[in-house]
């Protein structure tokens, strides 16, 4: 859904990796702008819960349409490390190839999705949205201090969470990330802004 909509639109390329978006906006002059909001929306919400991207060894895993765009944001934030695991090679490949060309300095690596050494875990895959859905990594490799991220919203906590979790690890739950990007996508489509807490309140009335 979200690759169909690109076509004769131009894309926000600090976000739009994959040459994905999930708003698009017609402006006056009758053109289409696209942005992507799912990275920008986790970084915020790892901000938000106290863990600082800048420097961090990541571990990604899943790149698709969500996994990539975090992968984008998390390579904007200055993360020195970046290393990125699913079961499409080419795309690995092909996503590693671009955030070499637009950060340079960045290392990337590809293939793995073991968590040891890594300041900061993202499941970026649908796992976890079903109760026998088998774990993204291996969690007995999980360092106490290494901030697991989680992108899964059906259920709260998921079994990567509550491991992670019984493991002494800081955990940012899925909803986080939708939360943070609400506010972006009020403003780009020019409706003011608005705060997360004062969304998360809205909800909690709701």
């Amino acid at each position: 859904m979200a690759q169909a909509a690109i076509v004769d639109c131009s894309l926000a390329a600090h976000r739009c990796d994959n040459r994905t978006c999930n708003a698009v906006l017609r402006r006056r002059d009758g053109t289409l702008y696209g942005d992507l909001f799912d990275g920008a929306g986790f970084v915020r919400g790892l901000e938000r819960n106290g863990f600082k991207p800048a420097g961090a060894r990541c571990l990604v895993v899943g790149i698709g349409g969500v996994g990539s765009a975090i992968a984008a944001a998390l390579a904007a934030a200055d993360v020195a490390d970046l290393s990125l695991a699913d079961r499409n090679a080419a795309a690995l490949a092909a996503l590693a190839d671009r955030l070499h060309a637009q950060y340079p300095r960045l290392t990337v690596t590809t293939g793995s999705n073991d968590p040891s050494g890594r300041e900061l875990v993202v499941n970026a895959t649908p796992l976890g949205m079903n109760p026998d859905d088998p774990l993204p990594l291996d969690v007995t490799r999980l360092d106490r201090r290494t901030f697991v991220g989680e992108v899964v919203m059906k259920q709260e906590i998921t079994p990567l969470l509550r491991a992670a979790r019984e493991r002494g690890c800081r955990t940012q739950v899925g909803t986080e990330m939708l939360f943070e990007q609400i506010p972006l996508y009020l403003e780009f489509f020019g409706f003011g802004a608005v705060s997360s807490d004062e969304l998360r309140a809205v909800a909690m009335l709701a």
